[in-house]
């Protein structure tokens, strides 16, 4: 199941940035499949994007409400809203686990042989802060004299933006080097810090930092698609604790905000068939049980078989 899930990940990000003439044309693709929001993070300036970001997208709307209802024109993005809405209900944090290119990033990195270093879990709530504060509050709040603003996540922090867009057409346009100042030795800090921290500890950006990783952890638990524990065959031996990229102790709390369903519990730990997939609230047949694994049977002492 891993080497599928990596193999999704691998087409999510080729379909996120199929515009593999970017070499040639040297610019930002401005094409039809521009209408499309990306389920994962992908910055919609990287050369090669096909999609546009939910969270880029989100704030250039908020940075334009107060502008737009100046000067009555009433547009929202409800498009917007609704794509992000539509894939949260759906998927949750499952699209962090298959279909962010971001995070398929930090996943290759963490690889890297190396110390592994566990986060403190309140570090867990920085994505709720960029979120709730730099993504929707500020471009709300902090306006210029004419009642604009800007996408202040993008401009002052997405190391995925600096990645997939910064370096990339530095690279195309080399006369863009003249405009470099302080805010993108920055943004570039950051990225080698996220970089360097996704070689120790495991998806470390997803966790503590994502805006999009924390919209989805708040309708994780109300998802379509999900991971479900049965109770009754789970043993608590905790062996799912060790599998998990972002350390959820599934048998504790089986709605963890931070589940992104890499299905690892699932397959690699869980022996007594506890874990299952559900969909829209049915569950679907185990996976050890259709692969034709033996389960856990109770021994019975051969003092207690009749004739014995």
């Amino acid at each position: 199941m891993e080497l599928v899930r990596k193999r999704v990940q691998i087409i999510f990000s080729l379909l996120m940035n199929a515009n593999w003439a970017f070499p040639f044309t040297r610019s930002i693709y401005q094409g039809p499949l521009k209408i499309f929001c990306a389920p994962g993070l992908n910055c919609y300036s990287c050369p090669a994007s096909t999609t546009y970001c939910p969270i880029g997208s989100l704030q250039n709307i908020l940075a334009g409400v107060r502008l737009s209802l100046e000067n009555s024109q009433y547009f929202f993005g409800l498009s917007v809203i609704g794509s992000m809405g539509v894939l949260g209900a759906l998927f949750g944090r499952m699209i962090c686990g298959w279909a962010c290119p971001f995070g398929f990033i930090q996943e290759l990195l963490h690889k890297i042989p190396s110390p592994k270093f566990i986060i403190p879990h309140p570090l867990n709530y920085g994505k709720y802060f960029m979120l709730f504060v730099v993504v929707i509050l500020l471009p709300l709040l902090v306006v210029d004299e004419f009642g604009g603003s800007s996408p202040w996540f993008c401009k002052l922090i997405c190391p995925a933006g600096t990645l997939e867009a910064g370096l990339p057409m530095l690279l195309l346009q080399p006369d863009l080097t003249s405009t470099i100042g302080l805010l993108f030795y920055n943004k570039l800090t950051i990225l080698i810090l996220i970089l360097l921290w996704s070689i120790l500890a495991s998806r470390p950006f997803c966790r503590t930092i994502c805006p999009l990783g924390g919209f989805y952890a708040l309708v994780n638990r109300y998802r379509l698609v999900k991971l479900t524990l049965d109770t009754k065959r789970c043993t608590n031996c905790k062996a799912c604790h060790h599998v998990c990229p972002m350390e959820v102790k599934f048998n504790e709390n089986p709605n963890d905000p931070e589940c992104i369903s890499c299905m690892a519990c699932l397959y690699k730990a869980c022996k007594f068939e506890a874990i299952s997939i559900e969909i829209g609230g049915i569950p679907m047949q185990s996976p050890r049980r259709a692969q034709g694994h033996p389960t856990q049977k109770t021994v019975v002492p051969i003092s207690q078989i009749p004739g014995e």
